[in-house]
């Protein structure tokens, strides 16, 4: 269950290696394999950006990159001053018949770089004055997103992701065709407003669905038309589509998608709903145009989607988590890195994962994209994926690592203040609460005053990154470039910390020490066992008892709330475990949480916890009535004393974790 847990948390927070080997889908190599960062150490002087050089490099590392982490298929394009330098396909787009992936004709699912569409969409509708980035949503909308104490969400804070949704999951990938409907799923799917809109950063896939549904009510057509119509055929992007499932003509050019290379077992084709936030199919070639109009202030060849200056400002500021810190464009968030401008966006599903940059300074861009979630215990495809495009950088366009500054002289007080468990901004708080108690990352402070973020912000090997204070509240990472930065509000307290490590995607507020991972699951554990031992010792009593013919004598008031405290704390005990089971069968089974086949589990569990609740208050009033009718041993009083105590503190943690709350909106 732990490993199911881990999967489960590794996939909703995100959201992130010869040719033989890849080629036979072998298995993932030992831990003890060369970890990717290592096989692209930058050369001893800079090496041209040349198709030549891009093709030694990637043909020595793709292969053992899909070997190592257990991934049938990947694909890497490169773009430069308005031309495709390099794009290749390496493995398999089907391991069973043995099709090679091909850059040109291989059809891979993109996940959310999809969205850069609809945003571009959305800007075109802006030239022709149609959308307002700064008008209330609501009127562009045939139903109304509830104001946040007066405060409407605009189209600039859906574009930067800054609304203040609570995140949902459930149908955004349905089981069918025919439970695919834009309209449908915004108007039943509404999440709750947990943030003020345009503060907190806070990604949202319902977002970006209400800006395609504008797109299509406003342009009076469906969006995947649109699309089609006024960005991929003007772009010559002929083997792409956001149409689902694919057409006759496009279906037999689509990779399958695995979860382990070794396994084999190809998964089905990807529903996204709804469809403006994911649902693209493209190719390698395809996404090179793509990126190549984005360089070229909208233009690609005589054609162009965007004008100069629209295009421009989309790759300008519009967010910042904190001063001098990567966060939103309009629509593409930053990832600055070498004294580089960088914009881009990634893109997963269960099974593809992909990344897309663009290095605005230099005009160059470029794609990945594999066909595989791969093996979780080689770091998986979030690792591959930001190694590649690191080494990429350190390769072609080289910095030095900032010069190591003395910390200051606050820095271990400062450490102490910031250490603790964060939990993201992205998240569900309907009906997940339990499920962001595990995902908390908890930020520790060592005695030399360098911080470690657990277990998120790791290097290839899984191992722990230490931070370095530069400024207060400023971190560095040690022997690195990637910086941590910790926001206080204006009564000092700490608010939230963000990183370069990943995008500003989301952000990591502070927890209440009583609500924090360490306090609670601790607590927690040692309740359920204080239960599980009462109810082991209840047992044992009545087998012995009925071995030995004995009788237990009580008063008559205690004989009732004795046997309503022992079923009540079977229940108790058995609906948290039906909880931490739910969740560790989600971690295998992403279905139950994506389909929404976890609901009707949840609701039964929450019925549970009803009666758990009343088993909580038959305890306590069976551990008061032992004190007030003196009837029973010292030991057996202390005993009840403590299981009513273990009690109350698990009635809290089910109230305080909605296992109550009746909703299935997550």
């Amino acid at each position: 269950m732990n490993r199911a847990l881990k999967g489960l948390v590794a996939f909703v927070t995100t959201v992130a290696l010869g040719t033989a080997l890849a080629q036979q889908a072998t298995p993932a190599a030992a831990a003890s394999a060369t970890p990717v960062a290592d096989m692209m150490q930058p050369a001893d002087s800079t090496p041209a950006l040349t198709a030549q050089d891009l093709g030694s490099l990637f043909d020595g590392l793709m292969p053992y990159a899909l070997h190592r982490n257990d991934i049938a298929g990947g694909v890497v394009a490169v773009v430069k001053d308005g031309r495709v330098l390099f794009a290749r396909g390496y493995g398999y787009a089907d391991l069973a018949r043995r099709i090679p992936v091909s850059a040109d004709s291989t059809l891979f699912r993109p996940g959310s770089t999809s969205k850069l569409f609809t945003w571009i969409a959305v800007m075109q509708l802006v030239e022709q004055g149609k959308l307002d980035l700064d008008r209330d949503v609501n009127d562009y909308l045939d139903f109304r997103i509830p104001a946040w104490h007066g405060k409407p969400i605009t189209l600039r804070e859906l574009m930067t992701h800054t609304p203040g949704f609570e995140d949902v999951t459930r149908g955004l990938m349905p089981a069918t065709p025919d439970q695919v409907n834009l309209e449908r799923y915004l108007k039943e799917r509404l999440p709750a407003r947990i943030f003020p809109p345009g503060e907190l950063v806070a990604y949202s896939n319902y977002g970006c669905g209400v800006a395609g549904y504008i797109v299509q009510r406003i342009a009076g057509e469906p969006y995947e038309q649109y699309v089609e119509q006024h960005i991929l055929k003007p772009l010559g992007m002929d083997h792409s589509t956001f149409t689902q499932p694919l057409s006759p003509a496009l279906a037999p050019l689509m990779s399958k998608g695995y979860l382990r290379a070794s396994d084999g077992k190809p998964q089905p084709f990807e529903l996204v709903d709804p469809a403006p936030a994911g649902a693209m199919s493209t190719t390698a070639a395809d996404m090179a145009k793509f990126m190549i109009a984005q360089l070229q202030d909208g233009r690609y060849g005589d054609t162009g989607i965007l004008q100069p200056a629209t295009t421009r400002l989309m790759h300008s500021p519009q967010y910042a988590p904190a001063p001098d810190m990567p966060g939103f464009d309009l629509g593409f968030y930053q990832e600055d890195r070498n004294g580089l401008r960088i914009i881009g966006h990634a893109g997963d599903t269960v099974v593809f994962h992909s990344d897309l940059h663009l290095l605005l300074d230099k005009n160059v861009g470029l794609f990945l994209s594999f066909n595989s979630a791969g093996n979780p215990d080689a770091g998986g495809t979030l690792t591959l994926r930001r190694s590649i495009f690191h080494a990429f950088l350190d390769r072609y366009f080289p910095s030095p690592l900032p010069a190591r500054t003395p910390a200051p002289a606050s820095a271990k007080t400062d450490a102490a203040r910031v250490a603790g468990w964060y939990q993201s901004t992205r998240r569900n708080d309907s009906a997940m609460k339990l499920f962001n108690l595990l995902s908390q990352f908890q930020v520790a402070a060592a005695p030399d005053g360098t911080l470690t973020v657990s277990p998120m912000l790791v290097d290839t090997a899984g191992q722990p990154l230490r931070w370095r204070e530069v400024a207060p509240l400023q971190y560095r990472e040690v022997n690195g470039r990637d910086q941590l930065r910790f926001v206080a509000g204006a009564d000092g307290r700490i608010r939230y910390w963000t990183t370069t490590y990943i995008p500003a995607v989301m952000l990591f507020q502070r927890m209440p020490a009583a609500r924090g991972k360490g306090t609670v699951l601790p607590l927690a554990g040692l309740s359920m066992l204080v239960v599980l031992l009462a109810l082991a010792s209840w047992g044992l009593g009545r087998w012995l008892r009925r071995h030995y013919h004995a009788t237990l004598k009580l008063p008559p008031g205690l004989h009732r709330t004795r046997l309503y405290s022992r079923l009540g704390a079977l229940v108790l005990f058995l609906d948290l475990i039906g909880w931490f089971v739910l969740l560790g069968s989600v971690g295998t089974h992403l279905s139950l949480l994506l389909q929404g086949g976890a609901a009707p589990w949840m609701t039964l569990l929450y019925v549970i916890g009803v009666v758990a609740l009343l088993g909580v208050l038959a305890i306590v009033l069976h551990a008061v009535n032992g004190w007030r009718l003196a009837a029973r041993s010292l030991r057996v009083r202390l005993g009840e004393t403590v299981l009513a105590l273990a009690a109350l503190y698990l009635g809290w943690f089910i109230l305080a974790f909605g296992l109550v709350s009746f909703n299935t909106h997550f």
